[in-house]
């Protein structure tokens, strides 16, 4: 069954009181966090299933297709939206409106991976144009068929759209440009784990974004788009990763930084050793005890069951999950030299 679904959670405290500097206003300043979702098949007529790539609003008898949205209008706001392009993290979340950001979660086709580009070997741009034509809806890859419709900006778009009509007490309306067609993508910060933080990537050097959050990534080993000309500032990226992750060990993650230019923006920073601003690098590190285990160890660096805790139950990233959304992008490390023991070219 289709539905709509508005989840609102109260919570009382003071007033939060708006200085004549902010450059974004909630229009009603009750202090409230809110938490919403709705089906992305019921808020767009046009939103089409794609099963041949396992794009699909229901599965097993499950939703498929809710996506998620969350703000705190008790905090500060920052005026910056985070689209996360990976399943719905409560923790994160959380987190997120803590920092002053709106954040969403919206349903695009991330299930791809194993079923298109299996070409051995793979062409050095069929995955990257395969993720730019999830995230855009434009006709960038031959191996699929995704329009605008079904393409995560769009989707984003008509969730927002929605969002302002139906919770205007966080000023959702701020991130839909003047013409009523699009976001403000100067304004979104673009953030993922896995394949969603690869996702993130290579849409971010297609469209100018405010910032990018890599966790456990940015990957695509055996393609180009990393070297290619951005639309985003390269200081405007952010990675984390666990040393044991194997996409670390295997120089995925390292290559991925440096062909993007994060080298340009500061060493690689251990975050278990250095406090926060960790140097104003751009390319973080965790070698917490996941007793070896490597599937941990990918996904240790976001809020959860594998994230690092200390003797209390408190979380040990929580300063570098909050720079990661946060930091000013105009604040940066010293250039250093590419790894030579990172091998880029892995074809």
């Amino acid at each position: 069954m289709r539905y709509l679904s508005l989840v609102i959670t109260l919570l009382i405290t003071n007033s939060y009181q708006l200085t004549a500097e902010e450059p974004f206003a909630f229009k009603y300043r009750k202090p409230r966090e809110y938490k919403l979702t709705a089906r992305a098949s019921v808020l767009d007529s046009r939103a089409k299933e794609h099963p041949e790539i396992d794009f699909v609003f229901e599965k097993g008898g499950k939703v498929q297709d809710l996506q998620h949205a969350i703000v705190n209008t008790r905090v500060r706001p920052r005026g910056k939206l985070v689209i996360w392009l990976m399943g719905y993290n409560d923790q994160l979340f959380e987190r997120i409106s803590s920092y002053g950001l709106h954040g969403i979660q919206v349903h695009y086709a991330n299930r791809w991976f194993s079923k298109v580009c299996q070409e051995n070997p793979v062409g050095e741009h069929c995955r990257g144009n395969v993720r730019l034509e999830a995230a855009t809806g434009e006709d960038f890859s031959d191996q699929v068929n995704i329009p605008q419709p079904d393409g995560m900006m769009e989707r984003s778009y008509q969730f927002v759209k929605w969002l302002s009509k139906k919770n205007p007490q966080a000023n959702w309306e701020y991130f839909i440009d003047k013409e009523k067609k699009q976001l403000r993508w100067e304004h979104v910060i673009i953030a993922g784990s896995s394949h969603g933080s690869t996702t993130a990537a290579r849409f971010a050097k297609h469209q100018k974004v405010s910032r990018v959050v890599m966790f456990c990534g940015a990957r695509d080993q055996l393609q180009s788009w990393q070297s290619l000309p951005s639309a985003t500032p390269a200081n405007r990226f952010y990675g984390f990763s666990h040393v044991l992750d194997s996409g670390w060990t295997a120089d995925h993650y390292c290559r991925s930084w440096e062909l993007i230019g994060l080298h340009e923006y500061g060493p690689i920073v251990e975050v278990d050793k250095t406090k926060s601003p960790y140097g104003h690098t751009r390319r973080l590190t965790t070698d917490f005890d996941v007793k070896g285990n490597t599937r941990r160890a990918h996904s240790s660096v976001v809020p959860g069951g594998n994230a690092g805790k200390n003797k209390r139950g408190d979380y040990l990233h929580e300063d570098v999950w909050r720079y990661m959304f946060t930091h000013n992008n105009d604040y940066f490390g010293n250039a250093v030299p590419m790894d030579d023991s990172c091998e880029k070219d892995q074809r």
